[in-house]
């Protein structure tokens, strides 16, 4: 049964002998653009077109056209090539892609048989888009409907995936199609909505469409007899012997990403695996909310129909149109439950492989814990997960070195879970967050690489703070305005230093003493002991500091900060928020998802905290630091 796919939803491909068909109503120009695992082409020689149309393993029609035969054999594709995408782009008067019927992409096996079907919905101004794209992950090929558009045509979608001079490029391809756009077509059949939509044939061309070589045509069938119904099927929808059963998908492995290490390896896995939750979330999402509104659309349009009321037809309609609700929405949840197990499964073999900076408190890689020679790519700051499935975490990896301050925030800030507890409760915890944040950091780089400093105005933090300062990791924290003042003057000359220092071009011209390491300043009980001054050298040290090595965590409630009005709001703004307990505040840059964010717990009764920032400050006095 063919896969109809809403936008963002993939598929697993059975085969990799394949054959795309396209039907877009108006001439198009189809292509093809070959990426890596970024989804960077990168260069000219990695893109089929009508100039250019054949590459290994892919073959595209020579000219512009209503409908299109594309070709893609994705064993014989490079193996650098993780991404193939399909393109399409206007020609002609045809002024964007919102004036003309929705394309239509499918995706077929050698033998004919569809595998996945798209209908490009929604495209308004645009006038190239990325219809398709083929990606290769743990071994296997799925497809994806994208229906990415752009309104600056072929010469933006070409900027897009990282091409240099794409006018240049864009002009070129459209030129090589040019004769064409001249020629009269043949005005398509009228789109139908599914589904009464009936496939048609492309028209004879005098330049055959590539086919793979083990793709035999079928012979057209033959003519009836005079006055015998006409056979309107499509000849590749002809009975075809039955498919092989699909292959499972290949068992996971750790570490199967791209990447010069296994460090690098497993954080763009793990990137890979909440990329994808992601999106299949939100293939699943569109999907219920499509068959909502059909079913209100189909149910209004069953009370209008007064005609229909006698005998029981609207029940019969109502009855029909809640049937294909249910259908979609199962087909929908079967193909998220699919990928969701295959996450699942992923995610099994992953988190026991991580590494110290990547991996839970509670794992045993802590147990042989020795502090590192070289500084990792990231550290693991919690853990990410959707409603659709709790019980997936996404360990939330944040790149090194920090762009950003940290915000712990000791609030309530509508957190149903932080509604239960009281003040006094919610402060400890989020310290405690604070903490076990700032002895990961230490963990995660070499001796004497990371410091820590303290700001404790009214000493309310002691007992959380005493795990850094009682294992020598820290120095005891600043108490009062004077110790805040100071410490906050201290780094703030560092911060002008540096900056001059990289600005002129003379960073060899530092101080012989200046201290090499990056700093995270914790301040606690925010804005207690503060004054106008030291806000804003807080302020600076948030914006100015993340580019010389200097951070900021903050362990605060915003509320306590309301005297200072708007003043305050470009702080918390440049600030990452994390919450002592679970929330979901955060969301991802693609579709907009709101992830419940999971602080890293650290097991009750466990003495691996301690553990741990002793060894670093044993690594630390054993370099004199």
């Amino acid at each position: 049964m063919t896969a109809e796919l809403v936008r963002g939803q993939n598929h697993p491909l059975p085969e990799t002998r394949l054959e795309i068909r396209v039907s877009a109503g108006h001439p198009v120009v189809a292509g093809v653009t070959l990426g890596d695992e970024q989804g960077r082409v990168t260069g000219v020689e990695r893109i089929a077109h009508p100039g250019a149309p054949a590459l290994p393993g892919i073959g595209v029609p020579g000219r512009a056209a209503a409908d299109h035969r594309l070709t893609v054999d994705l064993d014989t594709v490079p193996d650098a090539v993780h991404r193939v995408s399909v393109l399409l782009a206007l020609t002609g008067a045809a002024p964007r892609f919102g004036a003309l019927a929705a394309p239509f992409v499918a995706v077929a096996a050698a033998d004919g048989e569809e595998i996945a079907s798209y209908t490009l919905t929604g495209l308004d101004r645009e006038t190239a888009v990325v219809a398709l794209e083929l990606y290769r992950r743990q071994g296997t090929w799925k497809v994806r409907a994208m229906g990415q558009g752009y309104e600056g045509g072929l010469a933006a979608l070409l900027g897009d995936q990282g091409l240099e001079r794409p006018e240049e490029l864009a002009a070129s391809i459209l030129a090589a199609v040019a004769p064409e756009r001249e020629r009269p077509t043949e005005p398509a059949a009228p789109r139908l909505p599914q589904p009464e939509r009936v496939h048609h044939t492309a028209p004879p061309s005098p330049e055959p469409t590539p086919v793979p070589p083990s793709a035999p045509v079928p012979a057209p069938a033959p003519a009836p007899a005079s006055g015998g119904p006409l056979n309107y099927a499509h000849p590749r929808r002809a009975a075809a012997p039955a498919p092989e059963p699909r292959q499972a998908p290949p068992a996971p492995v750790a570490g199967d990403a791209s990447g010069w290490s296994m460090d690098e390896r497993l954080y763009n896995q793990v990137w890979g695996m909440f990329e994808d939750l992601a999106r299949t979330a939100a293939a699943y999402r569109s999907a219920r909310d499509f068959a909502e509104s059909r079913l209100d659309r189909e149910l209004d349009e069953t009370l209008t129909d007064y005609r229909a009321r006698a005998g029981g037809a609207n029940d019969a309609a109502r009855a029909a149109a809640r049937a294909r609700h249910d259908e979609l929405v199962g087909r929908a949840r079967e193909a998220l439950d699919r990928d969701l197990a295959q996450l699942a499964a992923e995610s099994e073999v992953v988190e026991p492989a991580l590494p110290v900076a990547y991996a839970r408190w509670d794992s045993p890689v802590w147990q042989a814990y020795r502090v590192p020679e070289e500084e990792p790519m990231a550290v693991r700051l919690g853990d990410l997960h959707l409603p659709e499935r709790t019980d997936l975490r996404i360990p939330m990896l944040v790149r090194l070195p920090l762009e950003r301050g940290l915000w712990v925030d000791s609030g309530r800030g509508g957190s149903e879970a932080a509604a239960f507890l009281d003040e006094a409760e919610l402060r400890r915890l989020a310290l405690d967050r604070a903490v076990a944040h700032a002895a990961r950091l230490l963990a995660a780089h070499p001796a004497g690489a990371f410091t820590v400093h303290l700001v404790d105005p009214a000493g309310a933090g002691a007992a959380a703070l005493a795990p850094l300062v009682e294992t020598g990791a820290a120095a005891p924290p600043a108490r009062g305005a004077a110790g805040v003042s100071a410490v906050l003057e201290q780094l703030t000359e560092r911060v002008d230093l540096l900056q001059m220092a990289l600005r002129g071009g003379a960073a060899d011209a530092l101080p012989p003493g200046l201290d090499a390491a990056r700093q995270l300043l914790i301040v606690h009980d925010f804005p207690h002991g503060f004054d106008d001054r030291a806000v804003t050298r807080l302020r600076y040290l948030a914006d100015e500091g993340p580019s010389v090595g200097v951070h900021l965590l903050m362990v605060a409630d915003r509320e306590d900060a309301t005297a200072y009005g708007p003043l305050l709001d470009p702080l918390w703004r440049s600030l990452l928020r994390l919450t002592p307990v679970a929330d979901d505040h955060l969301a991802d840059p693609w579709v907009g998802h709101a992830w419940s964010y999971e602080p890293p717990l650290v097991p009750p009764g466990s003495a691996v905290l301690r553990q741990v920032l002793t060894q670093v400050a044993i690594a630390r006095h054993g370099k004199g630091l």
